[in-house]
């Protein structure tokens, strides 16, 4: 005999509020709901920290039905604030799996909630921008929940990255599955010592540090608050700056380290890293109206005319308006037209606003890696 389902309900702050079932942990939480437009990787989107804040909605309409499998985890626990979806696969089948999505989210504490209409949502958030919202499984009183809505903080202004970043350094040693095709080269197998890169992990996707370690070059991932006279001791060939949730002008710890190690070593940014990297040259960002999220969005490199098919998760872009001479647009999102990556005029830096390492999504932009490494071999 099954249990019977257990309700629960998303408000909005504009008063909207959805009754649906809970698939994942007992609670109440609190966040900005966005949604993602991806057909798989549910696994990667909750495990990446990038959604430090935010209730995930994700707009495929069954969600759960490959499992969950440990090895593609993008980092050691869910960060984000809630989860979404309109139907929970019951049965999954997958010969990599280790167990079911809502096995996964119950371990964790993540709340979710399914049976919604996410068509209805997702146009919501599109036509008036990402909201404020609370998802709850105890308090089930629409008006109580709209006014917590409108009460929670949202993302301006927060430093989301020390609730997720790592608390010490440590010394990457995990490369990428066997089954994965690595296409570009690897560490110059020439050198005395393979290249050292050193990732300044703001919450950082692990397929990145897997990317870099594939290549061959030794990886060391140190918190993003380090200081540059800190990672200069650690003697770096090159420097990773990751992506990380939330609004990046509250940063200034990192604004200010960039800025230091400008020019001593090469530099690659990628998301927030990119919006990093712009605001350490004398960029601004401004908040996107509900954000480019999903394995879909369409990129223009602006050196070769080429279009990447790329994996976004950011809801901030770097200010065209506001970029110094010393950084040059090189590529930007056909969507919107906002800027999608950039370069240093002068030094060996250079960053963009997605995903490259794609997990999970195309595999259009490896190409980045590969001239990360072609910088680090020269």
């Amino acid at each position: 005999m099954s249990l019977p389902e257990k309700i629960a309900k998303l408000a909005l702050e504009d008063g909207t509020v959805y009754q649906g079932v809970s698939f994942g942990a007992d609670g109440e939480v609190e966040g900005e709901v966005c949604f993602n437009t991806s057909m798989t990787g549910y696994q990667e989107i909750l495990t990446d920290p990038s959604y430090c804040g935010q209730i995930v909605t994700m707009t495929y309409p069954q969600i759960g039905n490959y499992g969950i499998v440990t090895a593609d985890n993008e980092n050691a626990r869910p960060s984000l604030s809630g989860f979404v979806v309109r139907e929970e696969s019951r049965i999954h089948s997958n010969f990599r799996a280790d167990g079911a999505l809502g096995e996964f989210l119950i371990r964790h504490g993540v709340v979710a909630i399914a049976g919604i209409d996410t068509r209805s949502l997702v146009r919501r958030i599109r036509e008036s921008g990402a909201m404020r919202g609370v998802l709850s499984t105890s308090d089930l009183d629409d008006a109580s929940l709209v006014a917590k809505a409108k009460a929670s903080p949202g993302l301006v202004g927060l430093d989301l990255v020390r609730k997720v970043m790592p608390e010490t350094t440590r010394t990457w040693d995990e490369s990428l599955d066997s089954w994965t095709d690595l296409v570009g080269p690897s560490a110059d197998l020439e050198r005395a010592q393979p290249p050292h890169v050193v990732c300044l992990d703001f919450g950082m996707k692990w397929n990145i540090p897997r990317h870099l370690s594939a290549r061959g070059n030794r990886v060391t991932v140190v918190p993003g608050n380090l200081s540059a006279d800190e990672i200069q001791r650690l003697e770096p060939d090159g420097i990773f700056l990751s992506n990380g949730p939330g609004d990046p002008e509250p940063l200034d710890y990192a604004h200010r380290t960039i800025a230091s190690l400008l020019g001593k070593k090469p530099i690659f940014g990628i998301c927030l890293g990119h919006q990093l990297l712009s605001l350490a040259c004398g960029a601004k960002t401004f908040k996107l109206k509900f954000g480019h999220r999903g394995a879909n969005q369409p990129v223009l490199d602006l050196q070769t005319g080429k279009v990447e098919i790329t994996t976004q998760n950011h809801g901030f872009a770097v200010a065209d308006d506001s970029l110094p001479d010393c950084l040059e647009v090189t590529h930007r999102n056909l969507n919107d037209d906002t800027i999608a990556g950039v370069r240093h005029r002068e030094h060996s830096a250079f960053a963009v606003q997605y995903h490259p390492e794609a997990a999970a999504g195309p595999h259009d932009s490896q190409y980045l890696f590969e001239r990360f490494q072609t910088t680090l071999n020269g």
